[in-house]
């Protein structure tokens, strides 16, 4: 453990500043969580951005906006935004860029805001987007402010990233942040804490195939047998495919979507399989893969051929030694503020892969404690706030100055 380093804020004071400012912060979730800004919903994203924006140019950062340009469906994304502010030290003398990571958009339908707009029940606050991502982008900004109250600025720079796409796979913003992230030491991400407080070390990355059978088509009912059934083919397939979960470790496959044939009294010519393959490691990706194409060089129909094609392919978030050195801090603060805090492997994908991908030290979970995801009853602990936002400014001033060491 370092030794305090003088000027540091203290974790009392942090905590102090952070209990002082929970009104605030809850107005201004309440104005975020009241904007409709699903993932295919430019407007409201960027309405979102906007609001971002103002508030991080009002902190002294320099806000660049980036258009999304189009999602795969065609449809118009919302803008990538990156706010970035130098710190008073230099990165050539070891001080540490830091980058801290959250998302604007929701998986919710425009006209969610105003039929289930923000409400308070006790300590959980109520609302779409309530802890998925607008409490943990809005607890990063907030923590940056506390730093500012208390005269912390010993870091080389803090960028904050607010993407427009996170839920539906960052197809637009992938980019934008990969180059980010590799100009960063290390990434806190702000997605919310699990439901009992634990931070996120590691998260599954995820491949994408689409697998196509070729057959031939015949009429049914007069000469089948000219055919090559596309379908039985896929059939079989299928089934050798679900087989895989279990022969490598960690490893999970998922044929999600099967389509074949037009009318039943043709012998269908044609069959497409959607295949997701998880892994918490780029080589069980790698390894399940390839069973895959194997499984696919010897159908079980003769006359039938089929290919595979990786479509799309998400780092796994591996547990790594800099990552276990940045979550072993978070919890030694977490210990100073009073809070239990542990960390956790997922399944899910977030942008914290993407950065994870470039190869930068990334923690995640370290927005306030929420749960109920993506469903009706998403809610924030309310009175997690001021404890998980000091816990975060306390963990930049780690990591920001040369007396650091957690991410290298």
């Amino acid at each position: 453990m370092s030794a305090p380093v003088a000027g540091r804020p203290t974790t009392d004071s942090l905590l102090a500043h952070t209990r002082t400012s929970l009104p605030r912060y809850l107005d201004e979730l309440a104005q975020l969580v009241a904007v409709d800004s699903g993932s295919y919903s430019a407007g409201g994203v960027n309405r979102v951005a906007d609001w971002v924006g103002g508030r991080m140019h009002g902190l002294g950062f320099t806000v660049r906006r980036l258009s999304g340009g189009t999602l795969p469906t065609g449809q118009a994304a919302g803008d990538v935004l990156v706010a970035r502010r130098a710190g008073a030290l230099a990165h050539v003398d070891g001080a540490r860029r830091i980058l801290l990571a959250g998302h604007m958009d929701t998986v919710f339908d425009d006209g969610t805001a105003a039929a289930r707009p923000f409400t308070m029940a006790g300590d959980h606050a109520h609302g779409p987007g309530v802890s998925d991502d607008k409490g943990g982008l809005l607890a990063g900004i907030h923590a940056i402010e506390a730093l500012d109250a208390l005269g912390w600025d010993q870091y080389a720079e803090l960028v904050l990233l607010a993407t427009p796409d996170e839920e539906i796979g960052s197809p637009v913003s992938r980019p934008v942040t990969e180059a980010v992230a590799a100009e960063a030491d290390c990434a806190l991400a702000l997605e919310c804490a699990r439901e009992n407080g634990d931070l996120v070390i590691a998260r599954k990355g995820v491949a994408d195939l689409r697998v196509t059978v070729t057959g031939r088509a015949a009429h049914a009912g007069i000469e089948p047998e000219r055919g090559a059934h596309a379908a039985l083919a896929a059939a079989h397939l299928v089934v050798a495919l679900q087989a895989l979960n279990g022969r490598f470790p960690d490893v999970s496959v998922n044929v999600g979507v099967l389509r074949s044939g037009s009318r039943p009294n043709i012998v269908p010519a044609e069959a497409e399989l959607h295949v997701e393959i998880r892994s918490s490691s780029a080589h069980g990706l790698d390894e399940c893969r390839g069973a895959v194409e194997d499984l696919a060089r010897t159908p079980s129909v003769p006359g039938t051929r089929t290919v595979v094609e990786v479509t799309d392919v998400c780092p796994p978030m591996e547990d790594t030694a800099p990552g276990r050195r940045l979550a072993e801090t978070a919890v030694r603060i977490g210990a100073a503020l009073g809070l239990r805090v542990g960390a956790a492997a997922t399944g899910g994908v977030g942008d914290a892969n993407i950065i994870a991908g470039t190869g930068t030290p990334v923690l995640d979970g370290l927005g306030p404690v929420g749960g109920g995801d993506h469903g009706p009853d998403e809610w924030l602990d309310v009175s997690s706030v001021p404890g998980r936002v000091a816990l975060l400014a306390a963990l930049i001033t780690e990591v920001g100055d040369t007396h650091g060491g957690p991410c290298l």
